[in-house]
This record gives C-alpha cells, structure tokens and sequence, in this order.
C-alpha cells in the first residue's frame, strides 16, 4: 500500500511538470497575436536600484547609454540605498561625463527593500513607459527598443527579456534553458506569472493602475507584471528581449533560495484575487500548483517508497534505484535541485521574507563576449521545432 501510494506522488511529481512543458513546446509555434511597431519611441524611464554596486554601475550605464534607442526620449534614475562604497558618487560623475542622457542619482539614508526605492523613482520619472533594470545585469544593444515595440500594442501591459547567465557555474545554464521556453510559451499564449528585474518594462499608466510596486513581498517584478495581467493586459517574456544575467560563484545556493522565497510569496499573495482573466487562468494556476505544491510531493514519495524498501517491497527498492541512476542525467539534477531550492525556501519563508536581503558576491559573474548580450536574441533551449 505505501509503495503504491509513494508511486502515485512520484508519478504525480514528475508528470505534471512533463505534461506541462509538451503543452507549451506547442505554444511556441504560435505567433504572438500584437501590432509591434518599431518606431514607437515614447519617453523612458529606466530606474536602477543599487547597494555597493560600485564595481558595476559604471558598466550598467554604459551599457543604458549604448541601447538603440532615441536619447532624447530616454532619462535614467538611479536609486542608490546608502551604499557604502560610493556607488551614488560614481553614477554622478559618469553623469556628469555624459551630459547627453539625463541621470538623476536619488540618495537613500537607508535600506528598506528594493521595491520602496522603485516606487520612489516612479514618483519621479517622466517617461510613458517605466524600466526597472538590475544594477549587475546587461542588455543585448536592441533590448530596450525591441522590449517598447511591443509596448506599442495597447493589449500589452508589461515585456520582460529572456535571460542567460553571464557566467554558468553548476546547473544554471541548462536550468535558464527550459525557464526560458516556459516564460516565453506562456507569455505566446497570453501572459506569464513571472518576469525578471534584469529588464521589465512597464506601461506607465498600467503601473500606476496597480499601485506602483508591492513593498511587502519581493518579487516586485513578477507580482506587479502578474496584477497587470489580472487586469486583462498582457505581460510577457519575448525572445528576441535578450539580457545578460549575473550569477554568484559563492553563496549561489542562499541566493537561489531567496529568488524562489520572493517567487513563492508572489504566488501566495496573487492565489488571494478574486478574479483571474479567463486566458490567463491555466497558466498562473498550474505555475503556482509547481512552485507551491508539486515540490513537496518528492520528499514525500521518497519517504513512502523508503519505509516500503526497508520492509523488503522489491518495487520500491526498484524506484528508488532508479532515482539513484537518474542524477547522472544532468536535466534530472537540475530538476531536483530546483524542488529543493523551493522547500527550503517555503521554510524559511516561515521567519523572514527577505525583502531586504544580504547582498550576493557577483564580482566574477561577467562575461563580456556571452551570447547574451550580444545584438540578437539567442533561442531559448527547447524551442527548435
């Protein structure tokens, strides 16, 4: 009877996600159903929020400033949390170095969550369409205007970009892979639940209709793009908006955590609306069921497949055996990586939300010649017919 029942979990663990990933493979092939216009060109905003982000926000200005985009309709907002390595000094004085492109530096006297510097910003910024941009993250040169075109729809509410690690250390570069056909497929068939603060655009108007960013979870990036969609605009991910993303070599695994902590308080908090857009339904409901759910199923099976091997059940030897095997797969180790990144952060989501979090050492997470920031999109892993 256990093993049957640890079976059932385990068929149930792995086969939901399975059936969920052939069912966007073909959303791929479809088109995406908006008027893009690549002369749209309304006022930017683009904010970036930093703390000790003096060895990157050179590079991310630079980075800004080289964007395919007219520079005239562009203005850049620095938000800087009393960094205490003259990250607000840099920024002023390439600035000052580069008097075509408007940057303000707002200075914070303390830290209090990224989602409260954004908001800040926004009460600031002049731009039609607001950016929220990671200080250690980098743009493919036509990422902005690709990511505004689409902004020109007035069906589409939000854009964010596939990303790839700048440096991939262990399983992130094939765990991105299929996170990018997912973000991608969804957003073809109508929106996703999750966006990425390395580039997420916004229509002002939208923004400011959902209250600017929410200040008591982290995931302001996904929940806000998520309360958009809710609102019957749609927020996707495009594959031809192609972003650089800085991984840590040390404390990957803290913050691996910490990104799903924000994820799961994002779900959690949405799964609490009252009325979700009929298109949008599947999606948002099946993500959240995978984040929230579908991990713990794992450690139960085991647990059940375990007690019947150790009463002699053969079958359940067998099952664990050939879970034992699997790890040598590499796709495999990713998967069960990723469900075990999302217990602990379930558990300790119990004491702290992390809404202003310890700061990851990236120093060795750039490349300049990756893919990923290079003028075209690279094709999200899975996504070849």
């Amino acid at each position: 009877m256990l093993e049957a029942i640890g079976a059932a979990l385990a068929g149930v663990h792995f086969g939901v996600p399975l059936a969920y990933y052939w069912r966007a493979r073909g959303w791929l092939r479809r088109g995406w159903g908006i008027r893009e216009d690549g002369g749209y060109a309304p006022r930017v905003t683009v904010v970036i929020p930093t703390y000790n982000e003096a060895e990157n926000i050179a590079r991310r200005l630079d980075n800004v400033y080289q964007q395919d985009y007219p520079r005239d309709k562009l203005e850049v907002i620095v938000v800087d949390s009393a960094s205490t390595d003259g990250t607000a000094d840099i920024a002023e004085r390439w600035a000052r170095q580069h008097p075509d492109l408007k940057v303000v530096v707002l200075r914070e006297e303390k830290r209090e969550g990224k989602a409260k510097s954004l908001n800040r910003a926004l009460r600031l910024a002049s731009g039609d369409v607001v950016v929220i941009a990671d200080a250690d993250a980098l743009w493919a040169p036509d990422a902005l205007r690709r990511a505004v075109a689409k902004l020109a729809d007035p069906s589409v509410g939000a854009v964010s970009c596939v990303k790839k690690p700048l440096a991939a250390y262990g399983i992130e570069d094939g765990y991105r892979g299929y996170y990018n056909v997912l973000r991608v497929a969804e957003s073809k068939a109508w929106s996703t639940p999750i966006f990425h603060g390395e580039l997420a655009a916004f229509r002002r108007e939208a923004l400011e209709a959902v209250g600017g960013f929410p200040t008591d979870i982290g995931a302001d990036d996904s929940h806000t793009a998520t309360l958009i969609a809710l609102r019957g605009l749609r927020a996707i991910v495009a594959d031809d908006v192609a972003c650089g993303e800085a991984v840590p070599r040390r404390g990957y695994h803290a913050w691996r955590i910490r990104r799903a902590q924000h994820l799961l308080q994002h779900f959690w908090k949405v799964l609490t609306r009252p009325k979700t857009p009929r298109q949008f339904k599947a999606i948002l409901y099946t993500e959240a069921y995978l984040h929230v759910v579908n991990p713990w199923l794992l450690p139960a099976a085991v647990a059940l497949l375990l007690t019947s091997a150790l009463t002699g059940s053969i079958p359940a030897a067998a099952l664990l055996g050939i879970g034992a095997v699997m790890t040598a797969y590499k796709p495999y180790r990713t998967w069960m990586a990723a469900q075990i990144y999302l217990i602990a952060a379930a558990v300790r989501n119990l004491w702290t939300k992390e809404i202003v979090w310890q700061k990851h050492d990236k120093s060795n997470g750039h490349g300049a010649e990756d893919p990923a920031i290079k003028a075209s999109a690279p094709t999200p892993r899975g996504a070849e017919p």
